[in-house]
């Protein structure tokens, strides 16, 4: 699913990249200073299979033409642990590296980007995020914490005369931190790094 929505990105990416243009300038007639949004990784709440119920809202400020402040809202759940790349580990989606029930995680992240050259931007990506633990039986054992970064760098693509807009990206995610979680969850995410490389991302926001 991930790579289904990373490759519409990619298309989307080179069909407007004739129209790109500067960030922005607040002599612009078009410039917004604010954008509502979210990602286009909640499609993967249509898989019939290890469905995440993800949610995520964006609310954006541009503070300049190339400095954007922005609160992300978000909840989903997972049953691997988040070190495992979907994408390039085999070892995502196997009885053998999937928690003994899920995880449901419930947070807020501040975000910075800062435009460098057009569309071009690097991103900073700090979420809190509380955790609930659940068994095979559906039953809540347990409450937990973690913070989760992400370094993100992606293009700026304006759409329908700015109205629209949409930004595909790359990142690397961080795990600095996260409490104890109950056993059989705490071994397997011991087995993988704090680090992954190579996570796609695909924005889109209104502009208002």
């Amino acid at each position: 699913m991930k790579v289904k929505i990373l490759m519409i990105g990619i298309v989307l990416f080179m069909s407007f990249n004739s129209g790109l243009k500067a960030q922005y300038s607040k002599s612009d007639s078009t410039y917004k200073e604010c954008f509502v949004g979210s990602t286009l990784f909640m499609l993967g709440n249509l898989s019939p299979v290890n469905r995440p119920d993800y949610v995520q809202l964006n609310l954006g400020y541009r503070i300049t033409g190339k400095d954007v402040i922005s609160l992300e809202l978000k909840t989903w759940k997972y049953a691997w642990s988040l070190g495992i790349n979907p994408l390039t580990n085999d070892a995502y989606g196997t009885p053998e590296e999937e928690f003994p029930g899920y995880i449901r995680d419930f947070g807020f992240a501040l975000a910075y980007q800062r435009f460098l050259w057009k569309g071009l931007y690097a991103e900073l990506n700090v979420m809190n995020a509380w955790q609930t633990f659940v068994n095979e039986d559906g039953n809540k054992i347990g409450n937990g914490f973690h913070i989760f970064n992400t370094y993100r760098v992606g293009y700026h693509v304006k759409l329908f005369k700015d109205r629209f807009f949409i930004q595909p990206s790359i990142a690397i995610t961080h795990r600095p931190y996260s409490s104890k979680m109950p056993d059989g969850f705490q071994q397997l995410n011991d087995k993988w790094s704090k680090f992954l490389f190579g996570e796609p991302g695909l924005h889109f926001g209104f502009n208002f």
